[in-house]
């Protein structure tokens, strides 16, 4: 369960401290909601409330096989994900409504992924779940970030350009990009939230 212990939600003049995660992990979007976005701890199993996430998934947000469609799969596909790599959860009160992460571990340009429920759209979920990843990888001291994206997802493909991921290579049917985490992106998404511009 995500619990906010401080309850401040206004964190626009916090400076930040020693002890802060790579970027603030409270986030309002568009609309006025409140998430939290947390990491899953390496030695936690995969939350059910992710899993029933992605149980929800509309059939016509899966993008390349992705997510899974059988709970068996989704499960599977989780289970991988979290052994190899790290994810974050945004959670909307006790619900997730967003997951994000890279992988592997080890990879010097590890693979991002992000998903966010459809009901949760257009409030810039997504872009702040990107921040996110990039902020942990660059963190982590990996050298940039890959991803697929489906050519006809037009709204995701703005959302990566606008943050910095440039086209690596095309297919007939995705692009691959990728952001270098030596850049302005990587050191802005950890900036406190009265650092930044």
């Amino acid at each position: 369960m995500a619990t906010n212990a401080c309850g401040g939600w206004n964190v626009d003049g916090c400076e930040g401290t020693t002890h802060c995660p790579p970027r603030c992990p409270r986030f309002v979007g568009k609309h006025g909601t409140n998430y939290l976005i947390q990491p899953i701890p390496a030695a936690d199993d995969t939350p059910e409330e992710l899993v029933e996430m992605y149980l929800d998934y509309p059939q016509e947000h899966r993008s390349m096989g992705l997510p899974p469609i059988s709970e068996r799969g989704i499960r599977d596909w989780l289970r991988t994900l979290h052994a190899r790599g790290t994810n974050l959860l945004a959670w909307d009160g006790e619900r997730v409504v967003g997951h994000t992460g890279f992988a592997p571990h080890d990879g010097e340009e590890p693979e991002f992924l992000v998903y966010v429920d459809p009901a949760s759209h257009g409030r810039g979920l997504g872009t702040e779940l990107t921040r996110h990843a990039i902020a942990y990888a660059a963190a982590a001291g990996h050298r940039a970030l890959r991803l697929n994206v489906a050519n006809e997802n037009r709204t995701a493909i703005a959302v990566y350009r606008k943050l910095g991921f440039q086209v690596a290579d095309r297919a007939a049917v995705e692009l691959e990009m990728r952001l270098p985490l030596d850049g302005p992106t990587a050191v802005e998404s950890q900036l406190a939230p009265a650092a930044r511009a």
